[in-house]
């Protein structure tokens, strides 16, 4: 199997990485893949301390390694794709527009999906004719996905085209300061790396239905999906990059040796 760890350069990697990155190399032939489409945070420093840090590990992976802020035209070229079968719209709302719009016509909070709030479709009626705009957010039409399937740890996952719509709805495929978002890049990113085992946190199971439906939207491959247990606290707290405390390079510099935080990892997955 083809796997892959896939940090973002814009601050240290922590021992939930470390966890992420071994899961991945322990399930198959990992490769390492730098998403830093993301400019405005994504530093070198940072990218330089993902290697150091993998490497003080006992990782290693094939080079070249794949950098997101290299792709953009093949996330240009599936969004054009994606525009051209009228399954986008142009979106000009901000977070609070959204919302407003979602909170309005019910007395209960709005429906939360992976994305944060379901859009509640104020931008639905834009047109969909001529070129695609630049420089603007675009959705995806939830009305356009088909019924899904995928498989998630050897069990078989499907979720109906009615489901997607009321739980996920239109998400957005290309942010304004991007050019694309996380959503569209790393389902074509695993498509061109051949990946076909997927290994990644728990809380990022949630994503997988837009991923199938891009997936199937844009005819590529569906690969087998493994999204494995986090690294918390004592407290029970997953750990963020915000958390430097429990950075790698942290434990690095305090003497642990790289075996036995990987065995504590492997027995606990509470950082110590």
């Amino acid at each position: 199997m083809i796997t892959r760890f896939a940090p973002s350069p814009t601050g240290p990697l922590h021992l939930g990485h470390a966890w992420a990155a071994m899961v991945a190399d322990d399930l198959g032939k990992m490769l390492l893949r730098i998403e830093d489409i993301d400019q405005s945070r994504a530093r070198p420093e940072w990218e330089a301390a993902i290697y150091d840090d993998l490497h003080w590990m006992g990782l290693d992976w094939p080079t070249p390694v794949m950098r997101q802020s290299d792709r953009l035209t093949s996330y240009t070229a599936a969004l054009d794709r994606l525009w051209d079968a009228g399954a986008l719209y142009r979106c000009t709302c901000n977070r609070r527009d959204i919302q407003t719009a979602a909170s309005a016509p019910q007395e209960n909070a709005p429906l939360l999906g992976p994305d944060g709030i379901v859009y509640p479709g104020t931008c639905r009626g834009a047109s969909r004719t001529g070129p695609r705009p630049d420089g603007m957010a675009l959705r995806l039409d939830a009305d356009a996905v088909p019924n899904l399937s995928w498989t998630e740890r050897g069990n078989p996952r499907s979720m109906s085209a009615d489901t997607f719509v009321r739980s996920i709805g239109d998400i957005v495929i290309a942010r304004r300061e991007m050019g694309t978002s996380y959503h569209l890049a790393v389902t074509i990113d695993d498509a061109a790396q051949g990946i076909d085992l997927v290994t990644r946190g728990e809380d990022l199971a949630e994503a997988t239905p837009i991923h199938v439906a891009l997936q199937r939207l844009l005819d590529l491959p569906t690969p087998t999906y493994h999204h494995h247990d986090l690294v918390r606290d004592a407290d029970g707290r997953r750990l963020a990059k915000r958390d430097d405390a429990r950075s790698i390079a942290s434990y690095r510099s305090s003497g642990w040796l790289a075996g036995d935080l990987i065995a504590h990892l492997r027995r606990s997955r509470i950082a110590p």
